[in-house]
């Protein structure tokens, strides 16, 4: 990505919990057995995504769970152990520490299927300072990204949005609806296959025969 002038070249952080741990509110979605294999399909169609976004140069997936490791290892992630505190303190050791404050840091949701890398282009373009991208209900966040030289500071969780923005994060808009869409219930998976889910979990619905057929991406 270039901004006046300037070529940014960003990592990209993703935190991912053990599979079977993994999105506790999305259970029964699918059949408990195929739960797992949900959870790492969207991993790794949001791996693709980022891997493919021009701006980014590096992607840093932190987990303790190995089957995550080697699937997104072969897809070209690097991977980093979870320091094992807590998402917030996962996403820190990543950016800050793995990273290093020297680079452009982004990190970003691993549930994102519908990510699309000109959405995730445009995104990190807009970033001045520290900044944030909620989800589409507004209260959550999908992106925190800062500069060089400036601390993470991330505050997921409930109502992340109000906290980030609360902590002096600016909001960013646009136009990026596979960026925004999260998945936490049956709901989003509705969602996020009109807007052109990615190949894996695609494939994956089908043929468990839970959708016909996948929109393109957009």
């Amino acid at each position: 990505m270039q901004t006046g002038g300037v070529v940014r070249k960003w990592t990209v952080v993703i935190p991912v919990k053990r599979l079977r741990a993994a999105k506790t509110r999305l259970r029964g979605a699918v059949p408990a057995d195929r739960h797992p294999d949900l959870a790492l399909a969207m991993v790794r169609d949001t791996v693709v995504a980022v891997l493919s976004t021009p701006a980014v140069t590096r992607l840093i997936v932190v987990t303790d769970d190995a089957a995550v490791a080697a699937s997104v290892g072969r897809l070209g992630a690097e991977v980093a152990p979870d320091p094992g505190a807590g998402l917030n303190a996962a996403l820190r050791f990543g950016a800050d520490d793995v990273a290093g404050p020297e680079a452009y840091r982004a990190v970003l949701t691993g549930d994102l299927p519908a990510l699309t890398p000109e959405q995730l282009d445009q995104a990190l373009g807009g970033v001045s300072g520290r900044s944030f991208v909620p989800d589409a209900a507004g209260t959550g966040t999908v992106l925190l990204a800062v500069p060089p030289g400036e601390s993470l500071r991330p505050l997921f969780g409930p109502h992340s949005a109000q906290a980030h923005a609360g902590s002096g994060a600016t909001p960013l808009t646009g136009d990026w609806p596979g960026l925004r869409q999260d998945v936490d219930t049956a709901a989003d998976l509705g969602t996020v296959l009109s807007l052109g889910a990615g190949r894996r979990t695609c494939e994956l619905l089908r043929d468990l025969g839970l959708t016909a057929e996948c929109a393109p991406a957009a």
